[in-house]
């Protein structure tokens, strides 16, 4: 399930977060709880970042069939 706050990320958002969430667990220095935190929090961004480029697949996806049709009822 998604917060509300994770569906208003946009994708570079979420990637730009992802990205300072893994630069902070690769430095160590934190506690196995914040550590915890962070994966967790990486874990959610990872999600959002996937369905975003999921929808983006779905949507060429959908432009290059309607395209492939355009062509085809054209006799291309």
């Amino acid at each position: 399930m998604t917060s509300k706050a994770e569906e208003a990320l946009g994708y570079e958002q979420a990637r730009d977060e992802l990205i300072e969430v893994v630069r902070r667990l690769e430095a160590g220095g934190t506690t196995l709880e914040e550590s915890l935190a962070l994966w967790e929090r990486g874990e959610e961004l990872a999600k959002v970042c996937r369905r975003w480029l999921e929808g983006a697949r779905a949507r060429l996806d959908a432009a290059l069939a309607e395209e492939e049709e355009g062509a085809a009822a054209k006799g291309e």
